[in-house]
This record gives C-alpha cells, structure tokens and sequence, in this order.
C-alpha cells in the first residue's frame, strides 16, 4: 500500500470482489478496481491484475463451498490442534517423536473426516 489510510477502502474492494455472485461481475469489479488505483497505487495495481485473478477460481464450485474454499479456516484449525496437543507433551527427545505424535494426530482427524465429519457435500445430481 502507497498509503495506510488507504487500506480499509483497498481491502472493501477485494472483499467485493470475492462477494460478487458469479464470476463475470467478479472481474467486472477487477477490472473496476485495477483502474481506479491505476495511478494513484500503480505497484497495487498491477498486483491485483496479476494476483487476483487466480483466486477467482473459486467461483467454478458452488456457491455454499465458496467461503469454505477461499478461507484458511481448516488449516488453522488443524495447526491449533496440533499445536494444543504438542504443548502436552512439551519437550520431545527427538524429532521422530515429534514426527511420530503428529502423524497420529493427523490420521485421528482424517478418520474423523472420512467416517463423521462433512466439509464438502458433492452431491450427485
């Protein structure tokens, strides 16, 4: 950002783009969006022309998996627990066991997600 203040109103801006309802207003707002910060951010400018547009992939699944796709909610989720579950244990002998704890952990919760827990519902139709 050429400017702090400039910030919240940069951020409004990809945050509607990712809001959009289909993919043609997406880029609308893009393209809405590259010119208005044209001159005044060109370094911004050229970033959201060339960074952007990747994340507007998310608009070929449907609209309730687009949050779940484009957050790193999961991920986060998945970093804390492992990371509760370490702080038990607090000091490892050495790094296979530290391997070993982890890799268990993340078998229980693909198990968990394989037998119980639905992320994403692809429903034949």
């Amino acid at each position: 950002m050429p400017r702090q203040d400039q910030r919240a109103e940069v951020a409004a801006d990809i945050r509607a783009i990712f809001t959009a309802l289909n993919q043609h207003e997406a880029a609308a707002l893009l393209a809405k969006t590259v010119q208005k910060y044209a001159t005044t951010a060109p370094r911004l400018s050229t970033w959201l022309e060339t960074a952007i547009p990747e994340g507007l992939t998310v608009f070929a699944f449907p609209a309730a998996h687009r949050r779940l796709l484009r957050t790193t909610n999961g991920v986060e989720r998945l970093n804390k627990e492992i990371r509760r579950r370490t702080r038990v244990v607090s000091i490892f002998p050495n790094e296979a066991s530290c391997l070993r704890l982890v890799s268990a952990i993340l078998m229980e919760i693909s198990e968990e997600w394989e037998t119980g827990k639905t992320y994403l519902a692809f429903d034949a139709a």
